[in-house]
């Protein structure tokens, strides 16, 4: 069976249609798509699917008029899997000097445009890879679906809407990991603490207690925090033994022109990134340790403390069927090289949907991104195309008659 596996892999990414994979990361490079705005790369997305033959094209309602991208090829009875990514971007950075923006240009065998690693070009490999499966004749057992989400970097409703509407028996995240395998990634929680002291006109200032230099005690001692909590071993060397938190914004004072005053409340937003594993609990304990610290500073110091948003991470294990899945196709492409198992600080989408489908993270592209000249090589490119083409036989164990 696995040679016949391999046969079917072959075949399938040699009808990969490598002019059609370059031009359309061209084109999507060239729709903005900054989050707020996805309407128009998903109505492009959808249009491309249709007019390629998918099947349940659709434009899925998600938040006004910024809805997901959604269509499938079917191949009979069989596992579904879902190939996935964001189409919402970041602002465009300033400072563009070989090309603009939205060009798509290609210059010295790279793919120039603001987000293109994250994750216009994945969306295009998955889809050119879905193609190739088809066009290939390949005989699989299932169902491969393609969902380019909105909202990722908002509340990620995109991905939310998505996974309550459509199972599936396994996914890939397209998010960027320098075509390497992501078993998973941090969570993030915010808390917001508020501190109180007491109001007066600046000319009375002895009667007042400043809520913006008690909340600089809470400020110190929140930044110097260093939680390490007690995780698996393999779970520290994948992300480090540090749960980063910071005190990442601050509302407090009066607004410019506003009448003199010496304000009774300011708010700090606390960024909290855990490892999986890490409950809101442990963070909230360790965060009411700094707060009375900040007491010890200054006794006036009062303060209520609120979450505001849990985004959990997310953790697949090494020897899960997605995990080897993608070894064995990321090893084929490459010749038998051994990939090593990695994991993301940053937040991607299976926050919300990864206990619902055993995914997988892998995609074209890493840091430094949303920078000036932000381009991503077509070798990279080809690579993860070829890298989902596989993965998708892989899952979809091919029939007999292959």
């Amino acid at each position: 069976m696995t040679d016949l596996i391999d046969a079917a892999a072959q075949k399938a990414v040699e009808a990969i249609d490598y002019q059609r994979l370059n031009e359309l990361v061209q084109e999507v490079c060239r729709i903005p798509s900054i989050l707020g705005d996805e309407g128009p790369l998903a109505s492009f997305l959808a249009d491309y699917m249709k007019n390629s033959g998918f099947e349940g094209v659709g434009l899925q309602d998600v938040v006004g008029e910024r809805p997901n991208a959604i269509g499938e090829l079917g191949f009979g009875a069989g596992k579904r899997i879902v190939f996935t990514g964001h189409m919402d971007t970041k602002p465009v950075s300033i400072g563009w000097e070989k090309t603009s923006p939205f060009s798509g240009e290609i210059i010295d065998g790279a793919i120039y445009g603001h987000g293109i690693m994250d994750m216009k070009a994945a969306l295009v490999c998955q889809i050119v890879a879905m193609e190739a499966l088809r066009d290939s004749g390949v005989g699989l057992a299932g169902t491969v679906a393609m969902a380019a989400v909105s909202d990722h970097m908002g509340d990620q409703l995109g991905s939310i809407r998505y996974f309550d509407e459509y199972a599936a028996d396994l996914a890939v995240l397209g998010e960027l990991s320098g075509n390497e395998i992501f078993l998973g990634h941090r969570g993030r929680y915010y808390f917001d603490i508020t501190v109180q002291g007491r109001s007066a006109h600046t000319c009375h200032k002895p009667l007042a207690v400043n809520a913006n230099l008690l909340a600089a005690h809470a400020i110190i001692e929140l930044d110097q925090s260093r939680l390490t909590p007690a995780l698996e071993d393999w779970v520290v060397d994948l992300f480090g033994a540090e749960t980063y938190m910071a005190p990442g914004r601050v509302y407090g004072g009066l607004p410019p022109g506003g009448p003199s005053m010496i304000p009774d409340e300011c708010v700090i937003r606390v960024d909290c990134r855990p490892q999986p594993g890490v409950t809101v609990e442990q963070v909230r304990a360790e965060i009411e340790q700094c707060l009375a610290s900040a007491r010890e500073r200054d006794s006036r110091f009062r303060a209520e403390v609120e979450l505001v948003d849990v985004k959990n991470g997310y953790l697949a294990k090494p020897g899960d069927e997605v995990v080897e899945l993608m070894r064995d196709s990321v090893r084929s492409v490459r010749g038998g090289a051994e990939p090593p198992l990695q994991a993301a600080g940053w937040l991607g989408d299976t926050a919300s949907f990864g206990d619902k489908v055993p995914t997988v993270i892998f995609g074209p592209g890493g840091e430094p991104v949303y920078c000036p000249d932000e381009h991503l090589s077509v070798a990279d490119i080809v690579e993860a195309t070829r890298v989902y083409t596989e993965f998708a036989v892989r899952a979809l164990t091919p029939r007999e008659s292959a």
